[in-house]
């Protein structure tokens, strides 16, 4: 079995000899090069890059702060793990938990869980409460059951998730041979940012940030807190980031922005990147490809190499692609096909 990023970045991990390493050989994700972004956004070829963490054993990136946060749950002696989730939380905690033999709920807001990541939950054998509210009323229920149950809070509150979520940016160092000039990433709880933040931190690196949340889930650009987030971008439909300050401190130390792109702006770039670059990525991942295009179109767009970091795959939820018409056509048996 490939060894999971735990063995490969053991050094720069708050892990010792007596931690149980609890892998589903998660990191080592594709940087792809993705010239027809970087012609979409008016730079020139060889500039943009995609970070594929949809390719992560459970198709987001939460696998890589999941596989240390539930090593350390087991470490600590934790007979289960608990978690608050859009989705893709809880479709990594699940598995993990499961691989390690750890009892694994997952608070979820009622009827707004894409069918791709709650089919895993499920199947991973999650026990699932459904919560009559959004995924802020979600989390809060989830610490007070952490703490009346002495269950092992896994969102990225948990300073171990960040941990793992970092090594993200010590991958993109090590492909390019250099840090990016610029990092952009969607936005939603804010611990991606943070974590990738830290990550370039550690090596002595410091790419401009650039953080994109959807219009209408946009508590950092706004300044306040979103009572009704609504986006189709379910996986960054959050309106009281955990980790906001920390997301400020990637912003401002790196000089860089948080900014908003709408629906509309997030699908063209989710379509383009399906059919010209032949990436199929989840709704939120295509946010910050749509905040560059957006930039671009305003001849905006910052010069250097710019990594987009992609952090869920399409099949994650699938349902948007009824948005799109299909290139079918139905033919009769024994017919001619004309092409």
């Amino acid at each position: 079995m490939r060894p999971g990023l735990i063995e490969r970045w053991r050094a720069r991990l708050p892990v010792t000899a007596k931690t149980p390493i609890v892998t589903l050989g998660e990191g080592g994700t594709p940087l792809v090069r993705a010239d027809r972004v970087a012609k979409a956004a008016r730079l020139p070829p060889g500039s943009v890059y995609l970070k594929l963490e949809g390719l992560n054993p459970t198709g987001s990136f939460k696998d890589r702060g999941m596989t240390l946060a539930v090593s350390k749950a087991l470490e600590a002696g934790a007979t289960g793990v608990l978690c608050a989730s859009t989705g893709n939380t809880s479709a990594s905690a699940a598995a993990y938990a499961a691989r390690a033999g750890l009892r694994c709920v997952v608070f979820l807001p009622q009827g707004k869980v894409a069918a791709g990541k709650l089919a895993q939950a499920v199947m991973h054998g999650a026990e699932i409460v459904e919560v009559a509210g959004n995924f802020d009323v979600a989390l809060e229920l989830a610490k007070e059951a952490a703490k009346a149950k002495g269950f092992t809070l896994v969102n990225s509150i948990n300073p171990f998730r960040l941990e793992g979520q970092k090594t993200g940016a010590f991958e993109i160092v090590e492909e390019l041979g250099r840090a990016p000039d610029n990092h952009f990433i969607p936005v939603g709880n804010a611990g991606n940012i943070t974590a990738y933040w830290n990550g370039y931190r550690a090596l002595g690196a410091s790419p401009r940030m650039f953080g994109w949340q959807a219009a209408g889930a946009a508590p950092i650009v706004l300044g306040h807190a979103v009572e009704n987030p609504s986006t189709i971008a379910t996986a960054i439909r959050i309106g009281h980031p955990t980790s906001w300050k920390g997301a400020l401190a990637a912003r401002d130390q790196s000089g860089g922005a948080i900014d908003k792109v709408t629906d509309a702006e997030i699908l063209a770039a989710y379509a383009l990147l399906a059919r010209e670059e032949g990436v199929f990525c989840e709704p939120a991942s295509a946010a910050p490809v749509a905040g560059l295009l957006k930039l671009g179109r305003k001849r905006k767009a910052p010069e250097g190499i710019t990594v987009c970091v992609l952090t869920g795959h399409g099949l994650k939820d699938p349902g948007v692609t009824a948005r799109f018409k299909p290139r079918a056509r139905r033919v009769k048996a024994g017919g001619a096909i004309k092409l």
